[in-house]
């Protein structure tokens, strides 16, 4: 199956928003700009997302705006609460947003409870999933790996949940393999893998366990060549996919031969 097969057939979906690619990433820690826009060229993201908190797409005219090499036409922003530690925060920063760009509501909601570990704060993550809902976003959500926090959410209407794979930026991979195909097997909408992805093999195994999609932005950005490695995760996710789509074959504890035993030429 080519890529623009299994793209037609295989869409990704968020509420009523339809997308080929199934990787998202970020915009923070580039070079420059310029380095943004090649980076997220060359991953196929359709989706990016941006820190209201730490990036300006407008709200400081004398500074150099995201929005020039990111352009809203072209690609779906995902404004998140990246750096809020309470739901009041969160809150503000989503209705900033909102603003900002001419009623878009879709946006990501994290918040966190640690400046060192940098994880979720799961009690104010609900309490402002429960307001933006009620406000009307489209809310795609970072959270824990629990499978029961992560059907909570998806309970009070969020469209998207986000677990972590490990800590954000640490690179580490999926840390628990066994959480995050519970949360797939019981969502109803998407999962997608948010936080600890070190390289293209922790990209394909999030896809591989059955995710809607990956999440990412210091494993591209920190990366030695970011524009490769954006291409990398890009083939990645692809890759992935197919294969969980393909399904993949049981494993055994013994050998077993790839040609037949019987009729051979010699004995």
């Amino acid at each position: 199956m080519t890529e623009s097969a299994a793209s037609a057939d295989d869409l990704f979906r968020v509420g009523t928003r339809e997308f080929t690619s199934r990787l998202l990433v970020g915009t923070g820690k580039y070079r420059d700009l310029d380095q943004t826009r090649d980076a997220i060229e060359a991953s196929g993201a359709e989706i990016v997302t941006v820190a209201i908190r730490r990036t300006n797409i407008g709200q400081n005219p004398d500074e150099p705006n995201l929005l020039d090499v990111i352009s809203p036409e072209r690609y779906t922003l995902l404004p998140n609460t990246a750096g809020c530690f309470n739901a009041e925060d969160a809150i503000r920063t989503c209705r900033l947003a909102r603003e900002l760009l001419d009623g878009h509501n879709l946006v990501k909601l994290e918040v966190l409870g640690d400046e060192k570990t940098l994880y979720p704060d799961v009690f104010e993550t609900v309490k402002a999933a429960e307001t933006l809902v009620a406000e009307g976003f489209d809310v795609m959500v970072y959270t824990t790996d629990d499978p029961l926090l992560a059907k909570r959410l998806e309970d009070i209407g969020c469209l998207a949940i986000m677990p972590l794979a490990a800590p954000i930026g640490s690179g580490l991979g999926i840390q628990n393999r066994y959480n995050i195909r519970e949360i797939v097997e019981n969502a109803s909408v998407p999962v997608l893998v948010d936080a600890g992805v070190g390289t293209a093999s922790d990209a394909a195994i999030a896809m591989e366990l059955g995710c809607d999609g990956v999440l990412m932005n210091t494993a591209i950005a920190a990366a030695d060549d970011p524009v490769l490695m954006a291409s990398a995760m890009r083939h990645a996710i692809i890759g992935g996919r197919q294969a969980f789509r393909a399904g993949r074959m049981a494993p055994r504890r013994y050998a077993s031969a790839s040609s037949p035993q019987t009729g051979l030429f010699f004995s």
